[in-house]
Parts: structure tokens; C-alpha cells; sequence
């Protein structure tokens, strides 16, 4: 029996679609998006929900790669619904989009399990970059909410690794330079390596510090005193 809040549409040949579920309780917001995904040749809209009630049945549901969801909820708080679909263990990204720059509300929101904050005043061709951008590995931030986050790290780029650190030369090297708000192609540049060792780089220090996203490590390495605070 389809779920009341489901959209669907055949997806053509050609390289696997990008799956998208949509968690948006504005009908307006919804269908901006849904309609945005849906003219993405890469894309697929396989389901959409205006509240918690309806998106728990939507994540039960599965069958989606990356889950859009907003924070400011009805019937509660999206970031209920970013810890259930962690829980599952799926090899789901979830990007929020809402209207909220709080930082507390953006910490909730990473440490639940999202992998990119966006807020609402992006452009729609920037919300679907996002959406690539995170199925790639990457954690896509407003610049806004990177500033925040951000704003209180000062690395020392002379500073050399700290001793405590479980993290390579290389991989301090990295992180030193995502801490400075560099884009994985500004970090391959100035290491003079490839895109693709910057995201094994990335993997492995999100592996090594137990977290899923550049906030989170950030975060971590700043809580471990390995960056200086200004």
C-alpha cells in the first residue's frame, strides 16, 4: 500500500540516480524542492513527509540515499528524525535545510547525525550541489553557519601535531586546513595531491575520530585542544 506522502517517478537509464526523500512541513518549501529534484537528470524523488508522524513512516520505509530534512517541525523536531535514520545503519546522508542559524540548533543537529546544514535563503541550484556534494563524502555548510562554527578556531599552521593525536601528519595537515574553512579541491591544490587522496584523507580522520562530518571533527579536535582559541 503506497504511503500518502509518497511521489514517484521512473527513473530512466543510465548511471544510478541519486534517491532523495524530502522532510519539509511548508507545501510551498516541499514542492520548490520536489520540484527542483525532480528536473535533476541524476535525481530521484522517491518520497516526501509534512511532519514527524509522517516522516517516521517514510524512514521505516527506506529506499532513499539522502534524506532533506528541516528542523522546525509541527508535531516536533526534525532532529528526532536525523537520530532514527542514523539508528538504522543505512548508508543514508542527511542534509537539513531550515531557517535555523542557532548554533546549538546546528550542533543538535550534527551530533543526531546530519552530514550538512543548509539554511532556507540558498539558492535551489545550490541545495541540489549540496545534495551531490554530500553523496560524494563531502559535508556542505551555509557559509554562515561555517563561520560559527568556525569563528572560535584559530589553527597555528606552524603548530606541529600534537602528540595525543590518533590522526597522521598528513591527516593533522588536512584537518588543519578544513579547520581553516579550505574546500577539499583548495586543500588537493595546496598539498599538491588529487582530489581523491584529500577524500581518503577526510574518510580516514572521520573514522579515527568517530564522527561523520567536518563540523563534528572539527569540534572534536578543538575539544582536544589541538587548535588554538582566539
Amino acid at each position: 500500500m503506497a504511503h500518502p506522502f509518497e511521489t514517484k517517478r521512473v527513473q530512466a537509464g543510465g548511471p544510478p540516480m541519486i534517491r532523495v526523500a524530502v522532510v519539509e512541513d511548508d507545501p510551498v518549501m516541499r514542492d520548490h524542492l520536489s520540484r527542483a529534484i525532480e528536473g535533476c537528470e541524476d535525481m530521484l524523488l522517491t518520497a516526501t513527509a509534512a511532519n514527524v508522524a509522517e516522516a517516521e513512516g517514510m524512514i521505516e520505509a527506506g529506499g532513499y540515499d539522502v534524506l532533506l530534512c528541516d528542523l522546525g517541525l509541527p508535531d516536533g523536531s526534525g532532529v528526532s528524525l536525523i537520530r532514527k535514520e542514523a539508528l538504522t545503519g543505512r548508508d543514508t546522508d542527511i542534509l537539513v535545510i531550515t531557517v535555523f542559524a542557532n548554533q546549538n540548533k546546528v550542533l543538535d543537529a550534527i551530533r543526531a547525525g546530519a552530514r550538512g546544514y543548509l539554511l532556507k535563503d540558498e539558492r535551489i541550484e545550490d541545495c541540489m550541489a549540496a545534495v551531490r556534494e554530500i553523496r560524494r563524502g563531502g559535508s556542505p555548510i551555509s557559509p554562515i553557519i561555517a563561520r560559527q562554527l568556525l569563528g572560535e578556531i584559530r589553527p597555528d599552521p606552524n603548530v606541529p601535531r600534537p602528540m595525543a593525536s590518533p590522526l597522521s601528519e598528513r591527516e593533522y595537515e588536512v584537518l588543519n586546513l578544513l579547520s581553516r574553512g579550505f574546500s577539499n579541491a583548495e586543500c588537493a591544490e595546496i598539498l599538491t595531491v588529487s582530489g581523491n587522496t584529500i577524500g581518503t584523507h577526510i574518510k580516514n580522520i572521520y573514522r579515527k575520530l568517530e564522527v561523520n562530518s567536518r563540523a563534528e571533527a572539527l569540534f572534536e579536535a578543538s575539544s582536544q585542544g589541538w587548535f588554538s582559541r582566539g
